[in-house]
């Protein structure tokens, strides 16, 4: 997602600035009304964090020259609180208000919320295999219904499994596809990893579902047991 700032003080500008990247977020700076509008009406920004008080043309300005061409959410971040400042940003179009001094956790949930707005609906996205859930979008795994607390990289390589499923990977595959193109594959990496996620996949769990294909790798699949 990318955010365009347009804030004219330059140390609250790298303050925002480094937050909102950290936060993973793209930030374009601009440090006044004038070259802020031109960013905003040129660029494909997912959003535009605006303060009022700017040299050259202000923020309302900017705001309702904004709306005139383009409808980019606008949360208005200044330290003009009065009701009236509020009520003219609305007017003009502002998407979201927040009064300075702020703390910052509140900017990232406004963030947040007004980028929700207008995305479509998510289509499902659940991956599934028996009992094992797997839902990338909140980077979470459970199996019958318990909640499995995975690594980065654990969570990438059950990810890619149950993508998989019924495919037997090689150690090349895995290791290219989960870590690196380059990755050195005379490296144990993979067999480590692979034996961290039974441990919280499987192990636990009466049935099992990485199953080891001697000679040519690892496969995810649900077998029914021996009788």
């Amino acid at each position: 997602m990318k955010i365009l700032l347009v804030e004219d003080e330059t140390r609250a500008a790298d303050y925002l600035r480094q937050g909102l990247v950290e936060s993973g977020y793209t930030v374009e700076l601009a440090f006044n009304g004038t070259d802020g509008l031109h960013a905003a009406l040129t660029g494909d920004h997912d959003l535009v964090v605006l303060d009022i008080m700017l040299p050259g043309i202000d923020g309302y300005a900017v705001l309702s020259a904004l709306r005139t061409a383009k409808q980019t959410p606008v949360l208005m971040l200044t330290a003009r609180g009065q009701t009236d400042d509020k009520v003219r940003g609305f007017d003009l179009g502002a998407d979201d208000y927040l009064v300075k001094p702020f703390e910052f956790p509140e900017l990232l949930a406004r963030v947040r919320a007004l980028l929700r707005r207008g995305q479509p609906a998510p289509q499902e996205t659940m991956l599934r295999l028996g009992d094992l859930e797997v839902d990338p979008v909140r980077h979470r795994a459970t199996r019958q219904g318990q909640r499995i607390d995975l690594s980065a990289k654990e969570f990438a390589l059950l990810t890619l499994l149950v993508q998989r499923t019924g495919e037997v990977l090689s150690r090349t595959q895995i290791s290219s596809l989960v870590w690196d193109i380059h990755f050195d594959s005379d490296t144990n990496v993979v067999e480590v990893a692979i034996r961290r996620l039974r441990a919280k996949i499987d192990d636990p769990f009466e049935v099992k579902l990485i199953h080891t294909v001697r000679g040519v790798g690892y496969v995810l699949e649900r077998r029914d047991a021996p009788s």
